[in-house]
């Protein structure tokens, strides 16, 4: 038997999973790590705690598995995307990487936008300059620490760092660099244009890959340490979203997946660039070479239902406690009871404010309709409902763009709900489905090294040797006609408060 590796470098912690060449897991290992806030909307980590959990993950696995360290084909790495690693001549961390969720480049938005003009960056990076990506984080440093910016040499992602640990190589890939907002989505190469209007040296950014191809090999010294073998190949690998797709088989047009964690994704699979001049969703490579990704983002999808558990649902947690089962399966079991519509009770899912399509960090969450009828099984079925239309705005953005989508996927916590995977196969009119195989990520870029390694020839048919599905939620034509009628209204009371959004936000 033959073995995969894939590594799932996330913010709370990294995760490697040792796979046979079927996609069945053989062993696997976390290890966590801290988060740090030195102000408000600020959000850094030490890269030094991904390389180390990196490491002993890998360690415990090989050690574990007890599997023949020749017989392991190849490693992939999956990471949090965005995050700001700057090394020095020597190739040792400058400081604390400025991590996705950091808040603090809103004037260096504006520089970017202003230096590249908007609708060409938009043109170029396919994304309007966000907080989130890389390139205002790399001007952050640039105008408020120019001493450690001086002192850099070398500038990585969080998973390319993990890389550069284990193969000692500075090397990227298409799907992860495209967050960064230097890439050329279009021709998948750094954009000279982007690099040059915002003086930034290319020397500085790592050599760019596509997802399946090898970037190098395990050193002497990550070898010694973790019992791999050294010269094992580690291919480009993925970011999260594009890692989850191929964990999932969405590697096809008309395929899709939505996955409800904190926030909620709508990722769909083009095998033609298309890009929306608009801004309000994201389009990135895919790993699969030569095609894209087109995602959209709510902010408050499984945060709206945890928010309405810690706050209102103490009863069930009690009761939950009692029964030895989740508080969120009590929950289900409540809102199943209540009518499509929530007994005409609307939920605005705008906690964190909102992405796609809006793009408005003023936006905040809203109850409509509320009336001394309703009681909480109503409210808990309109928050549901709620997050389910904001993933329903996103698709809607997809299908404007030209993409269809008759197959959908659904992962993440909110996905193990057969209420809400029903909710949404009403609202897309399509098949909802699961997966056998929890691992995500993992799996994605272990069946990328698999492709490497000659195992599959393509990333098309490892996922159709290894994806299965496991469960299947079939769109209701009667429901569908009954979301419709709310859902026009959901959608009118966005543009109806967007102004008192803003005149709550700006009071003192």
């Amino acid at each position: 038997m033959k073995y995969v590796i894939g590594i799932d470098l996330g913010t709370s912690g990294t995760k490697t999973v040792l796979f046979d060449t079927l996609g069945n897991v053989v062993a696997s290992h976390t290890v966590e790590y801290p988060m740090y806030q030195p102000q408000n909307g600020w959000a850094e980590q030490d890269p030094r705690d991904w390389a180390n959990a990196a490491l002993e993950t890998l360690k415990k696995v090989v050690s574990e598995s007890g599997v023949d360290n020749s017989d392991i084909l190849g490693i992939g790495i999956s990471g949090q995307m965005h995050g700001l690693v700057m090394l020095d001549e020597n190739g040792d961390v400058i400081r604390n990487s400025i991590i996705w969720c950091d808040q603090r480049t809103a004037k260096e938005c504006e520089e970017i936008t202003q230096r590249v003009g908007a609708k060409r960056l938009i043109e170029i990076t396919a994304n309007p300059a966000l907080p989130g990506f890389t390139a205002s984080k790399i001007l952050w440093v640039r105008n408020n620490e120019p001493q450690n910016y001086s002192r850099c040499r070398k500038i990585l992602l969080p998973k390319d760092y993990v890389r550069y640990i284990l193969t000692g190589e500075f090397a990227t890939e298409v799907s992860d660099a495209a967050g960064m907002q230097l890439l050329d989505i279009g021709k998948r190469c750094w954009s000279d244009e982007v690099l040059e209007k915002l003086d930034i040296d290319k020397s500085l950014l790592a050599k760019c890959y596509e997802s399946v191809e090898v970037t190098g090999g395990i050193n002497k010294k990550t070898a010694d340490y973790t019992g791999l073998k050294e010269g094992t190949i580690v291919v480009g690998g993925a970011g999260d979203n594009a890692a989850a797709a191929i964990g999932t088989g969405v590697v096809e047009d008309k395929k899709a997946f939505t996955t409800i964690g904190t926030s909620g994704v709508v990722y769909a699979h083009a095998s033609k660039i298309a890009i929306d001049p608009k801004g309000r969703v994201h389009t990135f490579c895919s790993a699969v070479p030569g095609e894209w990704l087109v995602m959209g983002v709510t902010q408050g999808a499984g945060l709206s239902l945890k928010w309405f558990r810690d706050n209102f649902c103490n009863a069930e947690i009690e009761t939950a406690k009692q029964m030895n089962v989740d508080p969120y399966y009590l929950m289900d079991k409540e809102v199943d009871t209540v009518m499509i519509g929530a007994n005409k009770l609307l939920y605005l899912p705008y906690l964190m404010g909102e992405r796609t399509p809006h793009l408005n960090s003023d936006a905040r969450g809203v109850f409509f309709g509320l009336s001394a009828m309703h009681t909480k099984k109503d409210m808990l079925r309109a928050v549901m409902e709620g997050v389910s239309y904001s993933l329903k705005d996103c698709v809607s953005v997809l299908n404007e763009m030209g993409l269809e989508i008759s197959d959908m996927m659904a992962c993440g916590g909110g996905g193990t709900s057969s209420v809400w995977r029903q909710m949404l196969a009403d609202l897309y009119a399509c098949p909802v489905k699961t997966i056998t195989s929890k691992e995500g990520p993992a799996l994605g870029v272990a069946l990328l090294a698999a492709v490497a390694a000659g195992v599959y020839p393509s990333v098309q048919e490892a996922c159709a040797a290894v994806v299965k599905v496991k469960n299947e939620q079939q769109p209701v034509a009667e429901n569908t006609e009954q979301y419709k009628k709310y859902y026009e209204i959901y959608k009118r009371l966005y543009l109806s408060l967007k102004d008192d959004f803003s005149a709550l936000g700006s009071l003192k």
